[in-house]
């Protein structure tokens, strides 16, 4: 396996060829940290490598397979971790200065579910400080750039994790989602990237356990591969009170790729409720068209989303609260100011403010429900705008429209996260500039495994993933 083909491969295909011995884990490992050598300073993706360690782990799986042992479904594949999941030995600095040289002793769930299926981590991603905002840069590694465009952005907050994969220096990796901090990156990146239902990868530890905002989940080249990590990060753990039953094998792939008579909705601006710019809505033009070519009926319509905003930014703003009110007590003008601000706001909520959002969200998930009675898959821009220049902080206009703060140019991916819903993130066209536009497929709550098939059937027919940067 040669460096300059490691981004050409399929992370199914790799654990099949180690597994056969065609090719061992540490040559698998080492092509992969040769690539890194070669594209990652001019991305910045993966921010601290740990390429001995890499090595060593490389010459344990191989010896494991020789000696006959039982080897788990991600065995030899080299892998990064986001920055803000915990790596028992491995610097995790949540993109902070105040945790630079911060060391956890233990490691987050998924990455220790990640390692038991013989995953072997070459590091960490990049990520914006905290996990605030759909562009990642931070004071302690600077920013992470396009594979496609080196002078735009990668999206945010799994951006260092997309940006490692588009470019082929890992095979998978793991990202985590409130507002679109999985699918926002997947879309600039030209990856994948699920956000599955609230309990479906458990998390732990977490500060809010209860909480059903932020997510967990997996991100790959192919909406297979995707699959495949998700089989290992799926599955009840009891430390999780929301984690589902539902065991992690039920998303091995194949996937199921027959969508002849599935109920389409097609809602290229949320229904009214976002503004678009004129590229992504070009780019996307077609995708009604090859939904039908594939047998699916297609309608234009969206489910009545009142009361999403509000929703979606009352209980982020409690939770970063609730997780970061501590470190805006004790370090004021070391946090940036948008974390600053969010805080603020969460400190400024009611109980009947609270109350507001408990009901509106009540609402939402009735409407949510008659919604997908009528429907099988929602289909929309994953982001509003295509990947801007990196020097801005967030997109300040979209189509027109001012945006107030960091937050709103996302709400695309945010109102879907008030809604409960798995949704997937994938490649779908590219701009006459060459930058990568992904599409955003929707299912009821629970049914993950519907949205990775159609994602698989569309991402077959448009072939918009098979191009590398």
């Amino acid at each position: 396996m040669r460096g300059d083909r490691v981004g050409f491969e399929s992370a199914g295909a790799v654990a099949r060829a180690i597994r056969r011995k065609d090719v061992s884990a540490r040559e698998v490992v080492a092509a992969h940290l040769e690539h890194v050598e070669r594209v990652n300073p001019r991305l910045n993706a993966i921010v601290t490598l740990t390429a001995e360690r890499a090595m060593d782990q490389a010459a344990l799986a191989d010896e494991r397979l020789a000696a006959g042992q039982d080897v788990g479904p991600l065995h030899g594949l080299p892998v990064a971790h986001k920055d803000l999941a915990d790596t028992a030995g491995v610097r995790t600095t949540y993109g902070s200065p105040l945790f630079a040289e911060h060391v956890p002793e233990h490691d987050d769930l998924v990455v220790a579910r990640m390692a038991a299926a013989g995953a072997i981590s070459l590091g960490k991603t990049n990520v914006p400080e905290f996990g605030l905002g759909s562009h990642t840069f931070n004071p302690v590694f600077g920013m992470t750039r396009n594979p496609y465009d080196h002078a735009r952005s990668a999206g945010g907050s799994s951006g260092g994790a997309a940006a490692a994969l588009a470019a082929g220096m890992v095979t998978l990796a793991d990202g985590s989602d409130v507002g679109g901090s999985l699918r926002n990156p997947a879309s600039f990146c030209n990856v994948v990237g699920l956000r599955p239902t609230p309990g479906r990868v458990p998390s732990w530890p977490v500060a809010a356990p209860w909480s059903h905002l932020g997510v967990q989940g997996p991100m790959a080249r192919t909406v297979a591969d995707t699959a495949l990590l998700l089989s290992v990060l799926a599955g009840p753990d009891p430390r999780s009170p929301i984690s589902l039953e539902t065991p992690g094998g039920d998303f091995t792939p194949p996937l199921e790729g027959d969508l002849r008579g599935l109920r389409v909705a097609w809602a290229p601006d949320l229904g009214g409720a976002v503004p678009v710019d004129a590229e992504v809505r070009d780019a996307l033009r077609p995708v009604p068209s090859l939904f039908e070519g594939l047998g699916a009926e297609v309608t234009e319509a969206c489910l009545d989303l009142s009361g999403a905003d509000d929703v979606f930014r009352t209980r982020r703003a409690w939770q970063l609260e609730l997780t970061h009110g501590a470190l805006l007590d004790e370090h004021r003008d070391r946090l940036k100011p948008d974390a600053v601000w969010n805080i603020e706001r969460g400190r400024e909520l009611t109980g009947p403010d609270l109350a507001r959002a408990e009901r509106l969200q009540s609402a939402l998930h009735q409407r949510v429900l008659a919604f997908f009675e009528r429907f099988d898959v929602l289909l929309a821009p994953v982001c509003q705008v295509v990947p801007f220049p990196a020097e801005l902080d967030y997109p300040h206009t979209v189509d027109g429209v001012d945006m107030e703060t960091y937050l709103d140019w996302m709400a695309s991916c945010y109102l879907v996260t008030a809604m409960g819903c798995p949704a997937l993130s994938v490649p779908a066209a590219f701009t006459p500039a060459g930058l990568p536009v992904g599409l955003q497929i929707v299912g009821p709550p629970r049914a993950d495994a519907r949205v990775l098939a159609v994602g698989h059937a569309f991402e077959s027919a448009a072939r918009a993933g098979e191009r590398r940067p």
